[in-house]
């Protein structure tokens, strides 16, 4: 059975229309509470700074209550709290409420299991059919409490304090942190704060309706001017609910997410930290990250797009770091998930060891050119004949022929969307344009084809 609506990181929609609504909460915590609550009979739930976060925790906690399960409400705080804390709470699983990087009209529900991991594909496919076919019974005898756990945020942030030595370690630092208006707007700048940096923070006024407007993540224009306009050495972006970090030079030029992932890779080498002699990153990040850690004898190791395939590989061997182009940084010896607060604090304290500007150190490697082409289809069944084609096989198969020394391609089918995306890399701009032309050529007499599109 294949999940409809769950994704990789949850379900997600618009708050209070389906699948985002108060029913869809409420039978969604009857389910879970039958399914996995059958141990410690006991959950736990989170949520970000939108406003519609305590409408779905009120539909959550009616329902897993109604099932006997008691439920600890822990109030605002960062997803890489949840998931790290997961397991010390002595509960069956978790529930964070949070669209993450999307606007405040959106939101969404990411389900946590009790050792703070994501649930895997086959848990929420067996949810999705219970909330679809099951029958659930609610005993006027077995109705479970309710609770709040007003110290979570203070034992999270004591963990993460571990990251960086005693003392003031980042005094001489000038910063500028935007905190996206979400989990993050008081934590992080008080963390740093207290570490010795000096702080300029911005998106750090959440109303329940301005989380990731025009801040955060995905609109570093405001941060990026202000670290020029305050002379300070870098910037750093989080999204609405702490899981992804973007950062800037002092110039403030965004530095691409792999940069990040080499400068981790780089720094807990060095300091003798990294696990496993390798670096996790997903299939879509650019070939020259490899190129760069094989140099400083680190290998990287590919996974699926989506943090629990990076965390997967993790485990698989035996690294304690990984990430994601898009900003997603994983360093498992302090987060269970990707975590942008230990990840600035491990680049902050890079940066001070180097003594050398942000615009000194980036980039560390020159990415190779990629091309990279979405072809739409009608349906999901024409994009998937399409895929099957043997023309379409045989142009793959002499793309790799053709281009390998000289770069990397890439064939997948979006997962949400009738599309089929090619990605070509190499150090020559015209030779990956060729070799994605000679795949798309196929894809454009398939039936079902609508129209192509290059994606920067």
């Amino acid at each position: 059975m294949g999940t409809k609506l769950f994704g990789t990181d949850g379900v997600r929609g618009v708050a209070n229309k389906y699948p985002m609504t108060a029913e869809f909460a409420l039978k969604l915590a009857l389910a879970a509470g039958a399914l996995v609550c059958r141990d410690k009979r006991k959950v736990a739930i989170g949520r970000d700074t939108r406003i519609s976060g305590e409408m779905l925790e009120a539909a959550l906690t009616a329902g897993f209550v109604s099932q006997g399960v008691d439920v600890v409400r822990l109030g605002v705080l960062p997803t890489p709290a949840l998931t790290t804390l997961t397991p010390e709470l002595g509960v069956d699983m978790s529930v964070m409420i949070t669209a993450s990087h999307n606007p405040y009209h959106d939101n969404g529900i990411k389900l946590i299991a009790a050792d703070g991991s994501k649930f895997s594909d086959e848990v929420t496919a067996r949810l999705e059919d219970l909330m679809e076919n099951g029958k659930f019974d609610n005993l006027p005898a077995e109705i479970g409490k309710i609770m709040s756990d007003e110290d979570c945020v203070g034992r999270y942030t004591a963990k993460v304090r571990s990251v960086v030595p005693e003392g003031k370690p980042l005094k001489g630092l000038r910063v500028v942190l935007d905190c996206a208006n979400g989990v993050f707007s008081t934590i992080l700048p008080r963390m740093f704060m207290e570490l010795g940096a000096g702080v300029i923070a911005i998106g750090n006024e959440p109303n329940g309706c301005n989380i990731n407007q025009d801040c955060g993540s995905q609109h570093i224009e405001k941060m990026t001017e202000t670290v020029v306009g305050s002379h300070a050495q870098l910037g750093i972006a989080v999204d609405g609910d702490g899981d992804r970090i973007i950062i800037c030079d002092e110039k403030g030029n965004r530095l691409d997410g792999d940069q990040i992932i080499a400068f981790l890779g780089k720094y807990c080498a060095e300091n003798k930290l990294l696990k496993g002699g390798s670096v996790v990153a997903t299939i879509v990040s650019n070939p020259a990250l490899d190129r760069f850690l094989e140099t400083i004898g680190v290998r990287c190791v590919r996974s699926g797009v989506g943090e629990r395939y990076v965390i997967d590989e993790m485990k698989k061997h035996g690294s304690n770091l990984g990430g994601e182009e898009s900003g997603h940084m994983v360093l498992s010896d302090y987060a269970k998930t990707g975590d942008s607060m230990v990840a600035a604090l491990v680049v902050s304290m890079g940066l001070l060891n180097s003594g050398k500007k942000m615009s000194e150190i980036f980039p560390l490697f020159e990415p190779m050119f990629k091309k990279r082409v979405d072809s739409r289809f009608e349906t999901k069944k024409q994009m998937e004949e399409a895929f099957e084609l043997k023309a379409f096989k045989e142009a793959a198969e002499a793309a790799e022929k053709l281009i390998e020394g000289k770069g990397r391609i890439l064939v997948r089918k979006s997962g949400t969307e009738p599309k089929i995306q090619v990605w070509v890399w190499s150090d020559d701009p015209d030779f990956a344009a060729e070799v994605g032309r000679n795949m798309m050529s196929v894809l454009e007499k398939a039936p079902g084809f609508e129209s192509q599109k290059a994606v920067p």
